[in-house]
């Protein structure tokens, strides 16, 4: 079985690959579902530092990845997302090569509500890429994009991590200032923007230092199989002079959404050829849809333990009846021993505080009723035929020692108070 991390994490199998950690799958015992887990393999000061601000992000929208929980075990670190089956749009690209521009539109505006919400946390991303956008299977549907890895990201007037010379990022995807050394803004995020637009809708990697030549005379023509409208948003966003492009990524989108609608009609046609399929693959030996399978690993606990999960009033129940490990029973298989009923007459009493239970093979919260008791029998009600075992004839003795010793010592003890009474009549 995997590793478990922190007493909550089960690593499964690796699904990523950043700079400074890797990306898991992995089950989480308390949520009881499948996250992403990136576990930082790096343990330097930098390091460190990034991951606790990246960590520290906290986004909720619908098309930003951002960390939900973290974690600590010795000198290992994780934090936990959102599992994204999906894959980026890198495999995308790499299945399909160029996008339709109708589909792009859809790509992009989701890409700029994320980032209007980021910029709002006054967070500079710095590395958005199509590596970095990954997406929902939603298969040929109406795709759904998350803006995900901000372990560069920072926000405005944190202190850098970096040399003032050290330029941060992917090659390709620099906006012309982070390459002169300015400080994170919005739109060096907005000009990347731009060029994963022009990688979708042609198909080529783009590179920012040839665009920048490009802008030497002006804004250029529209590249092939660039639509018109569509090129007007995106020659602003591409614009070499920050103060030249959109400010703000709502002021995009805006701009975006008019130039969708003068798109071809044979542009914005619905696109069935493009379908976003699971990437990740099957899960591997061990686990199942429904979490890990088999014997625990060592020194964590029992599956069966781990099936305990509170209900909506407080109290706890327990899964239905399972096999060794909570794997399910075998056709076939004798049933678990169950604790013995208890007679009316054998009253013990439990703790104020205890929590209910169904019967379970594993569960001793109270009495069980007999075997071909009616179905919600109250507990306490006479069995069909009790049976006292000599371990619960025991348990429901009242404490302190049997008659055969309890006597003698009582009449031993009136013997000697008699004496002592009679020795002081005496004196």
């Amino acid at each position: 079985m995997g590793e478990v991390f922190a007493g909550r994490y089960e690593l499964a199998d690796p699904i990523g690959r950043g700079g400074v950690g890797a990306v898991w799958r992995a089950w989480d015992r308390r949520r009881g579902r499948y996250v992403a887990a990136k576990v930082l393999q790096q343990s330097d000061a930098h390091s460190l530092l990034r991951f606790v601000r990246e960590q520290a992000l906290r986004i909720d929208h619908p098309h930003v990845l951002a960390p939900a929980s973290w974690a600590a075990d010795d000198d290992k670190v994780l934090f936990t997302m959102d599992l994204v089956r999906g894959g980026s749009l890198s495999h995308l690209i790499g299945d399909y090569g160029q996008l339709p521009p109708g589909f792009v539109c859809t790509l992009l505006d989701q890409l700029l509500s994320g980032l209007t919400a980021v910029h709002a946390e006054d967070v500079v991303h710095r590395d958005i890429k199509p590596a970095n956008i990954l997406l929902e299977p939603t298969g040929r549907g109406r795709p759904h994009l998350r803006l995900s890895d901000f372990g560069i990201s920072m926000r405005k007037g944190e202190p850098r991590l970096t040399e003032t010379d050290f330029v941060v990022g992917t090659p390709g995807y620099f906006a012309p200032e982070q390459l002169m050394g300015a400080e994170p803004d919005f739109p060096a995020d907005l000009y990347a923007v731009g060029l994963v637009a022009l990688y979708l809708l042609t198909g080529r990697r783009p590179d920012s230092l040839e665009m920048v030549a490009r802008y030497e005379q002006g804004v250029p023509a529209a590249p092939e199989r660039v639509p018109e409208p569509l090129w007007q948003v995106l020659g602003q966003l591409l614009q070499p002079d920050p103060q030249l492009r959109f400010r703000t990524a709502t002021g995009a989108r805006k701009a975006l959404a008019g130039a969708a609608e003068m798109l071809a009609p044979d542009a914005t046609a619905e696109q069935d050829v493009v379908e976003v399929f699971d990437q990740l693959g099957p899960l591997p030996e061990g686990f199942g849809p429904d979490g890990p399978v088999g014997p625990a690993t060592p020194g964590s606990p029992a599956r069966v333990a781990a099936a305990a999960e509170p209900s909506p009033t407080g109290s706890f129940h327990l899964a239905p009846p399972q096999g060794a490990f909570g794997a399910p029973e075998q056709p076939g298989t004798p049933p678990a021993p169950t604790a013995a009923p208890v007679p009316p007459s054998a009253s013990v009493p439990a703790p104020a505080s205890a929590p209910t239970a169904s019967a379970h093979p594993h569960a001793a919260y109270g009495p069980v009723p007999s075997p071909g008791a009616p179905h919600g029998q109250p507990a306490g009600a006479p069995a069909a035929t009790p049976t006292l075992p000599s371990a619960t004839a025991a348990a429901a003795r009242r404490p302190g020692p049997p008659p055969k010793v309890a006597v003698p010592v009582l009449l031993v003890a009136l013997v000697c108070l008699a004496v002592g009474i009679w020795a002081l009549a005496v004196s």
